[in-house]
């Protein structure tokens, strides 16, 4: 629960503090509210008093038991049971709620207004009735002598459907372009309608006739408004038979008489957003008018403020218990608040524990804002800040900043490194100097200076030494690590642990890990001179300018064509068995006698002793075989096949041949 107190009201919100999840058990859910004291300072009036994601808008019924509740994701209606401080259903729907009206005392009769056209009806068991409407809705009102809805939307005419007889009855045809809330009047139920204009028509339900017009969008300016475009009406209260409040898009509230075209009163909230929701508080002659940031308590006769709610998130509809100081709010976030003003009435007959509740905690002391704060003067600043200026010098001459040289900034940062760790080691020594820098002597001055010297970290001479350079460092630094270890050691032991250093100075050497290290950077060199050389062979032949080039034909030869010419150039790539064995396939190989003659070369390869035996043994083996080959030849007759043998072969198809 928080506690804010706004122009002297204490405003208790009921719904603040660290809601539990669901999927705890209740050990664990009893674990965390012995430990975590804002879940002990927690009040959960009403239980899953949430929506999964958003909820848009919020009522509650006439006999006082049950809130309903609409929200997404994905779309559904909550029911609560005051009585019980627990949900009492949740039906899901098939698309968002635009607005919803309880027709009966409790929940057995509702009408719910989807963004998708469609009206659609629940009794007490659940869905009861569909159907849809020409224009996209955007409020509707009921009208209880005549049972008749009025829908109101995106369309210049007002859409009724008798719920008695069953079907639309004849629209009303409005002057304004589209119409954005409509309302009745509890008493003489005349009805009204705001427009995208910034005009209230209002309509007598009986004869079916307009009566009125009011101008609001002039009527809202006032001195000091700032006039971005043309207001619409975005809100519309009747209250009693007389008065009626209107609220803007650009956050303006006009209260009307009935029986003038002027306002009573305009209340402007500075927020340039639209009003959202009016309620009236009868019982103190208060206004509660809200837009997504904002909820302002006023007096309607003076436009005083009386108090102010603003919550954490944006807000998308109000609801005040009736006869009563507690309100709900739906808001773009899973949780709806509940917010309870004792100054606006006692709380409703189901928590009426809470006025004993906050009796209590305005009896005990509370600790204002400042009473944790001293109060100074200005010369206690001033003194103040001399102080905290010369702490400031003091750090600056304690801490000793290092300024790196515009040249080498790599290596001058690893020599002031090595100064630092052999400062160290020299300082725990007991006769050791540290070593002097070279960057504190002239003679290197001109290396961190001059650009020329900069070092070359991609150059291949550093590439190639860096591995090596690297892992001398490494037994450096290791060294002095372990001399630092030992130099507080007693004087008698030094030399002996400095001895077992250089020992194992020495049994590291044999480490020959950056051997793979340059070799590998060879590799890397070798391969990116490579490929910079093909880049710019390929930038050369990019950059060539190509020339024509010219064939010679000899005597005797043809010209063909270009294709030719490069089938020779290929064939002079082949070996000679080859470019003959294709000369002879084409046809091309001819005898060309010439002034000495027609020549042609032969040659038979030479085999070997072992290549000899072997043919000579197949050849023997196949003369042998050919000798025991016997002949089948005195088998074959002119007769068929059944004359071959005796019995039933011999019968058949003997008459026939």
């Amino acid at each position: 629960m928080q506690i804010s107190n706004v122009n002297d009201v204490k405003i208790y919100n009921l719904s603040y503090g660290k809601s539990l999840p669901e999927w705890l058990s209740d050990r664990k859910k009893r674990q965390l509210q012995k430990k975590d004291v804002d879940i002990q300072r927690r009040i959960e009036l009403i239980q899953d008093f949430e929506m999964p994601t958003v909820c848009t808008s919020i009522k509650v019924s006439r006999d006082g038991q049950f809130i309903l509740a609409a929200g997404t994701y994905k779309p559904r209606v909550r029911c609560y049971d005051t009585y019980q401080l627990s949900l009492k259903f949740e039906r899901c729907l098939d698309s968002d709620v635009v607005t919803f009206e309880i027709l009966s005392d409790d929940y057995s009769k509702i009408v719910f207004l989807h963004c998708d056209r469609y009206v659609e009806f629940h009794s007490q068991g659940g869905h009861y009735y569909k159907t849809r409407i020409p224009k996209f809705g955007r409020d509707f009102s009921y009208h209880y002598p005549s049972c008749d809805l009025y829908f109101v939307g995106a369309s210049s005419e007002v859409y009724r459907l008798n719920l008695e007889q069953g079907h639309f009855l004849n629209s009303l045809q409005t002057n304004a372009a589209e119409n954005n809330v409509c309302d009745i009047n509890p008493v003489h139920h005349l009805f009204a309608t705001g427009t995208s204009e910034g005009r209230v028509e209002c309509w007598d339900p009986r004869v079916r006739n307009q009566v009125g017009i009011l101008d609001c969008a002039l009527s809202s300016l006032t001195e000091g408004t700032e006039v971005q475009g043309l207001p619409s009406i975005s809100a519309l209260k009747f209250n009693g038979s007389l008065s009626m409040a209107v609220g803007t898009s650009t956050g303006q509230v006009l209260l009307y008489d009935l029986r003038s075209n002027q306002p009573l009163l305009v209340k402007d909230h500075f927020y340039n957003l639209p009003i959202k929701s009016l309620n009236f508080h009868h019982q103190m002659d208060l206004i509660m008018s809200a837009d997504s940031k904002i909820i302002k308590i006023w007096n309607k006769d003076t436009g005083k403020l009386f108090s102010s709610i603003q919550p954490q998130t944006d807000i998308n509809d109000v609801c005040m218990y009736p006869n009563s100081g507690m309100l709900f709010t739906a808001n773009e976030d899973p949780k709806m608040n509940t917010f309870y003003i004792p100054a606006l009435g006692p709380a409703p007959r189901w928590c009426s524990f809470l006025d004993s509740l906050t009796e209590e905690l305005e009896e005990t002391p509370e600790s204002t804002v400042y009473d944790d704060y001293k109060f100074v003067t200005r010369k206690d600043l001033e003194n103040l800040g001399s102080i905290v200026s010369g702490r400031y010098e003091k750090r600056t001459q304690r801490v000793q900043v290092k300024t790196l040289p515009k040249v080498n900034k790599n290596l001058a940062l690893k020599l002031m490194e090595e100064g630092d760790e052999e400062a160290k080691v020299a300082s725990r020594k007991k006769k050791g100097k540290a070593v002097p820098s070279i960057l504190g002597d002239d003679r290197f001055k001109v290396m961190f200076e001059n650009p020329d010297f900069q070092v070359d970290e991609q150059s291949e001479d550093f590439r190639l030494l860096n591995p090596i350079v690297s892992k001398v460092e490494q037994k450096r630094k290791k060294k002095l690590r372990l001399l630092a270890k030992h130099a507080a050691a007693a004087a008698e032991d030094e030399e002996e642990l400095e001895g077992k250093a250089s020992s194992e100075e020495d049994s590291s050497d044999d480490d020959k890990s950056w051997v793979e290290e340059v070799r590998e950077q060879r590799r890397l060199i070798w391969q990116e001179g490579r490929d910079r050389r093909r880049q710019e062979r390929k930038e050369a032949d990019r950059n060539t300018v190509l020339q024509p080039q010219f064939y010679q034909l000899k005597a005797g030869e043809e010209f063909t064509s270009f294709n030719n010419m490069a089938r020779k150039q290929k064939m002079q790539k082949v070996s000679l068995e080859d470019r003959l064995k294709l000369e002879e396939n084409s046809g091309t190989n001819n005898m060309v006698d010439t002034a000495v003659g027609s020549k042609q070369l032969t040659f038979t390869l030479k085999k070997s002793e072992q290549q000899r035996k072997q043919q000579q043994a197949e050849r023997e083996h196949h003369q042998e075989r050919k000798k025991l080959r016997r002949s089948a030849g005195h088998l074959s007759s002119g007769r068929g096949r059944g004359w071959g043998g005796r019995g039933r072969g011999r019968g058949r198809g003997r008459g026939r041949y």
